[in-house]
């Protein structure tokens, strides 16, 4: 029954980050650019794979247990909704997830990967939010630092209040454990909230600075090459109506 109550939390959540990328892609977007199905669903998917094999390679960190792994599938999916969107960017985290276990398997009851999903969008949403409103680097670097503050508090709080205990419960591992992997690393852990705030919000913190330092250095690099289909597209279009 626990795990049940999980699957349908897990599509509630999704289905409504779905619902809410989508309205905030037609607020933001309302001159977005004509991309053709093929188009958009390939360099969706790409970037998503990209994406799941960067989960599988994870840096442990000194300062929380070791549950809590830096990894930067992030950046991939950062890149695929500048470029596409906010509905790309959760459709990317979710197929990120997707490949991750299929290639890996899960090590926390589905619970982490869960995490990932839920945390990364709330990354992911403010920053493509902000970016598509008004496209420019200051707009993009805004967003990431508003991402940034967004997933932190979010993923600080959602860890303490849901992720936590339903890992408890699934995992078969009591909170006082959990809270000891804690003490091991940090003596000033003694608590859920004090894993939460010596561990969870800098693990948050370093993720978002991290991979915001390298898709601000990436992306002006990738987007010539993302944009290639938009010109040749366009080359077609002129063509035709040359005829």
């Amino acid at each position: 029954m626990e795990n049940v109550k999980f699957i349908l939390v897990c599509l509630a959540i999704f289905a409504g980050l779905f619902l809410l990328a989508l309205w905030l892609e037609k607020l933001v977007m309302k001159e977005r650019k004509k991309l053709s199905d093929t188009h958009y669903i390939t360099y969706t998917a790409v970037l998503s794979a990209v994406a799941g094999v960067l989960m599988l390679f994870e840096i442990p960190l000194f300062f929380a247990p070791s549950f809590y792994k830096l990894d930067l599938s992030e950046l991939p999916v950062l890149i695929c909704t500048f470029y596409l969107g906010p509905v790309a960017g959760v459709v990317s985290e979710l197929l990120k997830v997707a490949l991750k276990l299929i290639l890996k398997g899960t090590t926390t009851a589905f619970v982490g990967d869960f995490a990932n999903f839920a945390v990364g969008c709330s990354f992911v949403l403010p920053a493509s939010v902000f970016y598509h409103s008004r496209p420019s680097r200051q707009r993009a670097v805004l967003g990431l630092v508003v991402g940034t503050l967004v997933m932190t508090v979010f993923g600080s709080a959602f860890n303490a209040v849901y992720l936590l205990p339903k890992f408890s419960a699934l995992f078969g591992m009591p909170l006082d454990v959990i809270v000891g992997m804690g003490t091991k690393v940090n003596g000033a852990i003694q608590s859920v909230s004090t894993l939460v705030l010596f561990a969870v919000v800098p693990f948050n913190l370093l993720k978002g600075v991290v991979v915001s330092l390298l898709t601000m250095l990436l992306y002006k690099r990738v987007s010539p090459l993302l944009h290639l289909g938009d010109d040749r597209k366009k080359e077609r279009k002129e063509a035709k109506k040359g005829k």
